[in-house]
């Protein structure tokens, strides 16, 4: 018999991953957040404090892995026949998902956390940025008239005021002035 490389997919550590997290969300749902430790986790998804330690390292991973999960988009943006529309609906979709309670604890959780993927260009990103960059993308290869634009400026004067006002200020963004802001991405250039 032959080794395998790594962990079969679907595998015990698959396992192992789909309780702690489930046992994570559900004390999360019954106690405060300072509440909850390693040994809770461990006795609720019936495997040893040593696994999550090993597998996560503390408990701030293991929130950021569940906040991830919920994070991770589960369908393609939406299609509403134009570049401005799908920008449009697509940033006004994730102000109202991240202005949430839910929303707000899972960046923070991500921010307290080291959880990072290896993007396609080789540099490290933290996982719901790529999620974030991915929707992105999708949505300006599907118009031509999108190769104006690129997906650096969409966070940079979108995504990131959304996420600063969420994060740091005591009100989110409108609606409108998301709006506006993908408005201000896609104004034609205008040299000075």
């Amino acid at each position: 018999m032959t080794p395998t490389a790594g962990p079969r997919p679907g595998g015990r550590s698959a396992r192992i991953q789909q309780a702690v997290r489930a046992s994570a969300r559900a004390l999360l749902e019954w106690h405060e957040r300072a509440d909850i430790t390693v040994p809770m986790i461990a006795t609720d998804a019936g495997v040893t404090p040593s696994t999550i330690y090993r597998r996560w390292g503390d408990i701030n991973e293991v929130f950021a892995d569940v906040s991830i999960e919920q994070l991770r988009p589960d369908a393609p943006p939406r299609e509403t026949g134009s570049l401005r529309g799908d920008l449009t609906a697509w940033s006004q979709e994730y102000l109202e998902e991240m202005s949430t309670s839910v929303g707000r604890a899972a960046l923070r959780d991500v921010l307290m956390s080291d959880d990072q993927a290896l993007a396609p260009d080789g540099t490290k990103k933290f996982k719901c940025a790529f999620f974030c960059r991915t929707q992105i993308d999708v949505i300006l290869a599907r118009w031509p008239e999108a190769s104006a634009v690129d997906g650096d400026s969409v966070v940079d004067h979108v995504v990131a005021p959304i996420v600063y006002r969420i994060l740091f200020d005591l009100e989110p963004l409108s609606l409108l002035r998301v709006s506006e802001l993908v408005d201000q991405v896609l104004a034609p250039k205008v040299s000075v």
